[in-house]
């Protein structure tokens, strides 16, 4: 029950209907008997900047989700980034501090590597293919250039999303592997779709049926979309033999480090 002295966080996006974090989040507040609710918010474009300013003077607020499509726009109204949302240009949380200053942070990364490891995956030394370049896929990307990964492949439709995060990897990461060309997937520890096809009821597959060929049971598939939570991509890779790695899993695995950054759980849940 929301009373007057209950804490609020907040997610922020638009549409805002099908997300799960208020569900995830107050389940686990009630279990934990924490006097703190998550409101969702569906935000028009318009009101970006006033709500900003809303956040600073909301006092009951210790923090926001920020889901599609704001999490760059935002990023730009805050008064402090971590180094990896700043080099990202983008941010999934936001910290509101005692005195009405923002703090964001992007852990869509960090969120998906606690997810992966908890299917013995450990990046270190490894090759990775992410296919989709935007804002999920460059997150995902960045944790696993700072996580030791070896080499990263990209694959992307759009050209300029490509050449953008194989210029940020290449800054941030000198030492990393990284390639735009998929011949197979023979040589991967772990292919993971960071893009929407196959969300819904979509039969679509984000790889080619011939380079899907070629898929072997000992690599990790992972997707980031998180309904249908068995998309075409692992269904596929489950008929393989792979370990597949689910879009809730990697939501629920985020939701200690959306929850640590804004104050209100620990970091493992």
């Amino acid at each position: 029950m929301i009373r007057g002295s209950t804490e609020l966080v907040a997610i922020v996006g638009s549409p805002i209907a099908q997300v799960k974090s208020p569900e995830n989040f107050n389940t686990w507040f009630a279990n934990n008997n924490c006097n703190i609710a998550m409101l969702p918010i569906d935000l028009h474009e318009a009101a970006l900047g006033s709500f900003a300013d809303s956040l600073r003077g909301w006092q009951n607020l210790r923090g926001c989700v920020v889901t599609v499509p704001y999490k760059q726009a935002l990023a730009n109204c805050l008064d402090g980034l971590s180094a990896r949302a700043a080099a990202l240009g983008s941010v999934n949380v936001i910290r509101r501090e005692p005195g009405g200053r923002l703090l964001g942070d992007n852990v869509d990364g960090a969120g998906f590597l606690g997810a992966a490891r908890k299917h013995g995956f450990e990046p270190a030394g490894k090759r990775a293919l992410v296919v989709g370049c935007g804002g999920v896929g460059s997150a995902i990307s960045y944790a696993l250039g700072e996580a030791g990964i070896a080499s990263i492949t990209l694959h992307d439709p759009s050209a300029a999303r490509l050449g953008a995060l194989c210029e940020l990897l290449g800054r941030a990461f000198p030492g990393l592997g990284i390639s735009t060309q998929v011949s197979g997937l023979e040589d991967f520890d772990l292919v993971a779709n960071a893009s929407p096809v196959g969300m819904g009821t979509s039969a679509e597959l984000p790889l080619s049926a011939a380079l899907l060929a070629t898929l072997q049971p000992d690599t990790l598939v992972a997707d980031v979309v998180t309904s249908p939570e068995i998309t075409p991509l692992l269904h596929r890779a489950r008929q393989v033999g792979c370990a597949i790695q689910t879009g809730p899993e990697m939501a629920f695995a985020q939701l200690g480090h959306l929850g640590a950054f804004m104050g209100v759980t620990p970091l493992e849940i």
